[in-house]
């Protein structure tokens, strides 16, 4: 198997931020999973059905039914086959991901042609994703600008991320994993209501650059996409996801529910999300918690 190579903090800093938390609250940040839940238009729907169950075993006289007398407590089990996108519900992008130019290169000018085979990529993929332990910021951009959430097709651009920061009382650290606000899973999973009230909402490619330039490891946001969409950089739909994982390596989380740490008006937290290295996946589901 490959190693966990994918940016892992610091000790120091590990450290530092599981001293934090102070309350003992715990919120889950994450959607769930569920058959034919919400997704990308161009993923998989995420499946799930019984594979086996007692009464198949039964039927067919299988294990462990296969022999009455060794079986007369009447033991069964129920297990199951799941299908899907690893970028289902809350999940984070490996490196992988996101390809630009005419070789179809990832981040370190690694070519698809050359990394990816039958059974998906041979290196920057989801295998390789850290445990993510450290310091978490919540920048509430409607809070900040005095909105339950964002309109559709709304940019979030350097100016509204320094000020949700400023607002928040938080400078910050090449070691924060960052989550953007925008209201929208306010009406998660009524992806109808959010296209008509908020649809599109989203970092721009101003406010990425800003998140690169403050030196984050890992950013996040509570909508599909990470980035505003359509996209406002002609002759490149999604500037922002190339911006922060082809080109510099930065982490993208996705549906990430930060509507309860909103109401709690929490600004600074233990962030702790731990991927599934899955050798070949373009991401990881992602359960991550924060603890104040």
């Amino acid at each position: 198997m490959p190693p966990v190579t994918s940016r892992p903090a610091d000790a120091a800093s590990v450290l530092c931020s599981l001293r934090a938390p102070t309350a003992g609250t715990v919120y889950d940040l994450s959607t769930g999973w569920w058959r034919h839940m919400p997704t990308f238009g161009g993923y998989p729907r995420f499946e799930v059905v019984t594979y086996n169950s007692p009464h198949g075993q039964r039927v067919d006289r299988r294990f462990p039914f296969a022999e009455p007398a060794a079986n007369e407590a009447e033991f069964g089990y129920v297990s199951e086959l799941v299908s899907g996108s690893l970028h289902t519900g809350t999940h984070i992008d490996a490196l992988c991901h996101v390809t630009c130019g005419a070789d179809d290169e990832w981040h370190g000018a690694v070519p698809a042609g050359e990394a990816l085979g039958d059974y998906g990529a041979r290196r920057d993929d989801a295998a390789e994703l850290a445990p993510i332990i450290g310091r978490g910021v919540l920048l509430d951009i409607p809070r900040t600008l005095g909105l339950d959430a964002l309109p559709p097709e709304f940019g979030i651009g350097e100016e509204h991320l320094s000020r949700a920061a400023e607002a928040a009382g938080v400078t910050l650290t090449p070691s924060d994993i960052v989550l953007v606000r925008t209201g929208q899973m306010r009406y998660w999973p009524d992806v109808e209501r959010i296209a008509e009230l908020c649809g599109g909402s989203g970092v721009a490619l101003d406010g990425a650059e800003w998140l690169v330039a403050q030196g984050v490891r890992y950013v996040g946001a509570d909508t599909m996409s990470f980035e505003v969409r359509p996209s406002a950089t002609p002759g490149n739909p999604l500037p922002v996801h190339v911006l922060l994982l082809q080109q510099h390596g930065v982490h993208i989380m996705e549906w990430v529910d930060c509507e309860a740490l909103a109401a709690d008006a929490v600004a600074t937290f233990l962030f702790v999300g731990l991927p599934l290295t899955i050798s070949g996946g373009t991401g990881s589901p992602l359960r991550p918690v924060a603890v104040v």
